[in-house]
């Protein structure tokens, strides 16, 4: 593979399923300490695109490279540098929470155990114990540490917030935070906007096996939107810097802007306004307007 600056880096990458293309032409990189956001509901690609960025499947077309190792070609070398947190959890349940770190640190030639040790404490896992007699959520409990404990290059998680409760998704949040911080890439998928909203610093949304948005979220918090109930109609709206009009049916409008807020306000100062509501844009109009009002 060509040297690259990105840590993992996929070009016009595809798998077709006979005359069904479940992924088309995917272009999408990742920066080491950075947090992508892998968004669509099911059916959108997202599993399929991480089933090549692991190895697990040959693309029809294009490539896909993890630490500039060729996911299918050189898969033993890319999936060295990956830690991996799949949607269903298959373990070796006859196994200590103790014996599955060791294995997985064996099969990467990395040590987890200072991570590893600390977090179990943090988490009340009894590692000493076979899985068999774990309940479903101490499972997960130990297979999220046995990623986050892996002092590797890139960590891939399939919609890893399943099953948590609200404090353990917090937790879980948090410490990707920590894993970006050591210079660590993190991809998970998710179709929880608020928890993408509050971790990653760049988004991409699948549509039927399609990338078709892409953004950053510092890009995102910096618009606004602006919704507006008038006594009467208005009879324009000012071309201000980045304003755009999402709804305007009678004395209601819904707007977005990404400029600065004083000379909207100062326009609608002027007008007859009954309630006035500001607020982040966030992911979900986005998301709506590419997947439809019912796929959050």
């Amino acid at each position: 593979m060509p040297a690259s600056e990105w840590l993992l880096e996929a070009a016009e990458l595809t798998k077709d399923y006979g005359s069904f293309r479940a992924l088309d032409r995917l272009n999408l990189t990742i920066a080491p300490g950075e947090i992508v956001g892998l968004l669509g509901p099911n059916g959108s690609g997202k599993s399929t695109a991480l089933r090549l960025m692991l190895g697990f499947l040959r693309p029809t077309r294009g490539w896909v490279a993890i630490g500039g190792h060729d996911c299918w070609r050189d898969g033993v070398a890319a999936r060295q540098q990956v830690a991996y947190l799949p949607g269903e959890l298959r373990l070796y349940e006859n196994m200590t929470g103790r014996q599955i770190l060791r294995f997985l640190g064996q099969l990467r030639q990395t040590d987890p155990s200072p991570v590893a040790d600390t977090l179990a404490k943090r988490w009340d896992i009894d590692l000493s114990r076979p899985l068999v007699e774990l309940s479903s959520g101490m499972k997960r409990k130990v297979a999220l540490l046995s990623v986050l404990a892996a002092p590797v290059p890139l960590l891939i998680l399939d919609e890893p917030t399943n099953t948590l409760d609200p404090t353990m998704r917090h937790e879980l949040l948090e410490q990707l935070g920590h894993a970006r911080d050591r210079g660590q890439a993190v991809l998970f998928s998710s179709h929880v906007l608020a928890e993408v909203e509050q971790v990653c610093d760049r988004v991409a949304i699948l549509c039927r096996g399609k990338l078709v948005h892409e953004q950053a979220l510092r890009e995102l918090r910096r618009t606004s939107l602006v919704r507006v109930v008038l006594a009467r109609p208005v009879a324009e709206v000012p071309p201000l810097p980045g304003l755009h009009v999402h709804r305007r049916e009678g004395g209601h409008l819904v707007l977005e802007t990404s400029g600065p807020l004083p000379p909207l306000l100062e326009w609608l100062a002027r007008q007859p306004v009954e309630e006035l509501r500001v607020e982040p844009t966030g992911l979900g109009p986005i998301y709506r307007r590419i997947h439809g009002a019912d796929a959050e």
